[in-house]
């Protein structure tokens, strides 16, 4: 059994095209590397991050009669990158992505994070394309939103970077500033490393494909390094 038939089998899903499926587990570096290869998963990448958003709002808005702002934050959790990293690795996706050796051999790391939450969006992309809307419904149900339960008990949809503001404040009467420590990558890819201050102390940093998304990471390790 080759690679796509192994994941094929391991996803339960027959695609009628094969190239798709290969194209979703194409990562930038090893078409630099492998110049044959037919592109990359980043515009796979695009369309899964709008089916996905579009599933879990359509889900929250029919199954909650919470406020907007309440919605948004559950939406959140369940679709930020740190969550769908999760989920690539509970289905074993890593091993399926195309990388080069150098990002191959870069394990444990954020960045590797962010490849993982992209392959799996390409991925949904790549079955909303070839199965189309019902079956991409199906497998982000049965991946993704099956999380909400843990994310409502264990309240990780709560905003760690007004939570720590809150806490900040109450303890030491500071209000937390964050500083853009590092952009790396293409335009359309961007990688942000962000800093959050008490004042001058750099207390911990963050990373995220946005800015807003580099805050929250390091407002939840500014959570846990100061055991608030």
């Amino acid at each position: 059994m080759n690679n796509t038939e192994k994941l094929k089998s391991k996803l339960g899903i027959k695609f009628n095209s094969d190239k798709i499926l290969i194209n979703a587990l194409i990562h930038r570096s090893y078409v630099n590397e492998n110049p044959d290869a037919k592109g990359h998963n980043e515009r796979l990448e695009f369309l899964g991050d709008a089916v996905l958003e579009l599933v879990v709002t359509d889900y929250l808005y029919k199954n909650y009669p919470n406020p907007e702002g309440e919605l948004t934050n559950w939406r959140a959790a369940l679709v930020n990158s740190q969550m769908l990293s999760k989920v690539a690795n509970d289905i074993g996706l890593e091993e399926f992505i195309l990388l080069s050796r150098g990002e191959a051999k870069d394990v444990n790391t954020k960045a590797r994070l962010f490849i993982l939450a992209d392959a799996l969006e390409a991925l949904i992309g790549a079955i909303y394309l070839d199965q189309g809307y019902d079956t991409a419904n199906k497998f982000i149900s049965e991946n993704i939103i099956i999380k909400l339960d843990d994310i409502l008990k264990n309240e990780s949809y709560i905003d760690a970077k007004s939570k720590f503001q809150e806490i900040a404040q109450a303890k030491i009467g500071i209000t937390p500033n964050y500083q853009v420590l590092e952009e790396s990558g293409p335009d359309h890819e961007k990688t942000f490393k962000i800093g959050v201050y008490l004042d001058h102390e750099l207390v911990a940093t963050g990373a995220g494909t946005s800015k807003r998304e580099a805050q929250m990471d390091a407002a939840k390790e500014g959570l846990e390094t100061k055991e608030w």
